[in-house]
C-alpha cells in the first residue's frame, strides 16, 4: 500500500480534535458551539416542563425520540472529546444525561413510569453545568454570568425539590397527583407564600417544607442582590487583587494600577 493509499485511520484521530476544538477551544466558533449547546438544554428543559402538565400522545412521543437520540449523539461526541474519559463517566451531568436518553427513548406512557419523567427535570444539572464551564469565556453572558448563575441556581433548586416532593408525595397525599401540583407547592413555600391548599403532611413533609423555605428564600436574595448590584466585570488586578470593576475602567479604584481589562467588542 502507498503512503497515498494510506488515510483511512487517520479519519478517527482528526474527528477527535475537531470535537476537543469545540469543547475545549476558546475561539469564538467554539463560544457559538457552546452558546447552541445551551439553547438546547433550555429547550429541552421547556419541553420536559410543559409536557408534564399535558397527556402524552403520538407528537409527544416522536418528540421524546428525536430529543433523545440528540442527546445521545451529543453526550458520545462529548465522551469522545474528553482527555480523561473515565474521569468524565464519573462526573454527575454525565449520569443525568444517561438518564435523560434512558427516558425519552422507552417507552414511559405508563404512570407506573412516572418517576421516569420526573427524572428528566435532573438535565438541568447539565445546564448548570454548561453554565459554569462558560464562565470566564468573553461574549453576552461572560458580562451577565453572575446574574444568569444566580438564576440557574434557584432553577436547579426548584426542579430538584419539586421532584423530591412529587416522589414523595403522590402517592399519599390526594393533594399532589401530578408533576403541576407538585411545582406548585414548592414555588409557594420557597417564596413562604404560603396559601395553604396544599401540604406536606407528617414530620417528614414539614422538614421539606422547612429545607424549601430556607433555602428558597437564600437564593431568592442572592439573585436580588445581583440584580440590582452595580454591574462589574471580574478582571483580577495584578497590583492589590480587586477582583470586579467597571466594564469601562482604566485604573484601579483601591489602587490606580492600569488595568487591560479584555474587551471583544460585544454590546
Amino acid at each position: 500500500m502507498t503512503p497515498a493509499q494510506d488515510t483511512g485511520p487517520r479519519q478517527g484521530p482528526r474527528l477527535i480534535d475537531q470535537l476537543r476544538d469545540l469543547y475545549e477551544g476558546r475561539a469564538r466558533g467554539s463560544h457559538r458551539f457552546h452558546s447552541a449547546l445551551l439553547v438546547f438544554d433550555i429547550a429541552t428543559l421547556a419541553f420536559i416542563v410543559a409536557t408534564s402538565f399535558i397527556e402524552r400522545n403520538n407528537l409527544i412521543e416522536t418528540v421524546d425520540v428525536v430529543m433523545g437520540l440528540l442527546i445521545l449523539i451529543e453526550l458520545v461526541a462529548r465522551m469522545l472529546a474528553s482527555r480523561h474519559r473515565p474521569r468524565e463517566l464519573l462526573r454527575l451531568s454525565t449520569w443525568t444525561d444517561i438518564v435523560a436518553v434512558v427516558s425519552f427513548l422507552a417507552p414511559i406512557t405508563g404512570e407506573a413510569a412516572g418517576f421516569l419523567r420526573v427524572l428528566r427535570t435532573l438535565r438541568i444539572l447539565r445546564t448548570y453545568t454548561m453554565l459554569n464551564e462558560m464562565k470566564g469565556r468573553h461574549g453576552p453572558f461572560h458580562q451577565a454570568e453572575e446574574v444568569v448563575l444566580a438564576i440557574a441556581n434557584l432553577l436547579v433548586f426548584i426542579f430538584i425539590m419539586t421532584a423530591i416532593v412529587y416522589e414523595t408525595q403522590h402517592r399519599t397525599n390526594e393533594h399532589i397527583t401530578n408533576y403541576a401540583d407538585a411545582l406548585y407547592f414548592t414555588v409557594t413555600a420557597l417564596t413562604t407564600t404560603g396559601f395553604g391548599d396544599i401540604t406536606l403532611p407528617g414530620t417528614t413533609g414539614r422538614m421539606l417544607t422547612v429545607v424549601i423555605m430556607i433555602f428558597g428564600v437564600t437564593l431568592f436574595l442572592r439573585l436580588a442582590q445581583v440584580l440590582f448590584r452595580p454591574n462589574k466585570v471580574l478582571h483580577p488586578c495584578q497590583t492589590c487583587g480587586l477582583q470586579r470593576h467597571d466594564p469601562d475602567a482604566v485604573h484601579c479604584k483601591a489602587c490606580g494600577t492600569t488595568l487591560n481589562i479584555p474587551d471583544e467588542g460585544w454590546d
